[in-house]
């Protein structure tokens, strides 16, 4: 029974925090307009990279649904919109380059890497609230990281417009999930960011993305 009142106390900490934050989330969607960058070449590479990022921001989007589903924080059901908004803009840059691409049904990846990391975070996520808090500034972890080494490696100025604003909402994301972790007692220890970055990212205020 103690455990049981615990765990409500914590969601109701949880649910105070992230509906004050709600509004700040929901405008970090991306808004990018490509004017003139619409090229009809695109590198090998660069084709792969939107691919992957299609399915990496998927990953997040499912991942969120899931554990939205499970805990009912909205912290999930915020970011998850955004996650839409994100996915589409992938999608958008693959239209406009001519690339065909499938977006797979909920939970199914087309990257076999992908899959396994959606497979552990739903394991991970169903431990606890603080895991599933844990899985979200994991994924925002990974995002920005693979966002900024495909722009070091593009100069397609699409792509990098594209990705530079996915990276600063997953930012915004990565600071939601890791003040939502502190304001119940816990913290997150970066897994792909290095410290400098990460304490560099959380010690500044939420951004407008793609304005």
């Amino acid at each position: 029974m103690k455990s049981l009142v615990n765990t409500r106390i914590s969601l109701a900490v949880i649910t105070l925090f992230t509906a004050s934050w709600s509004m700040s989330c929901e405008n970090d969607e991306t808004d990018i307009t490509l004017d003139n960058q619409q090229n009809t070449a695109i590198s090998l590479e660069d084709k792969e990279a939107l691919l992957f990022m299609l399915e990496e921001e998927k990953l997040a989007r499912d991942t969120y649904i899931y554990l939205d589903e499970l805990w009912g924080i909205n912290q999930f059901s915020n970011i998850q919109i955004s996650e839409q908004s994100h996915l589409n803009a992938v999608a958008n840059l693959l239209d406009t380059f001519g690339i065909d691409f499938t977006v797979q049904p909920e939970g199914v990846f087309t990257n076999q890497e992908i899959q396994n990391l959606y497979d552990e975070f739903i394991t991970d996520g169903t431990m606890s609230m603080t895991q599933a808090l844990k899985v979200g500034a994991t994924i925002e972890d990974l995002d920005i990281v693979d966002l900024q080494d495909y722009i070091n490696a593009t100069s397609n100025t699409a792509l990098i417009s594209v990705f530079e604003s996915l990276q600063c909402g997953s930012r915004n994301h990565l600071r939601s999930f890791v003040s939502a972790l502190e304001n119940t007692g816990n913290s997150y220890t970066p897994q792909f960011l290095t410290v400098e970055e990460y304490e560099l990212i959380i010690s500044d205020s939420n951004e407008q993305c793609g304005r």
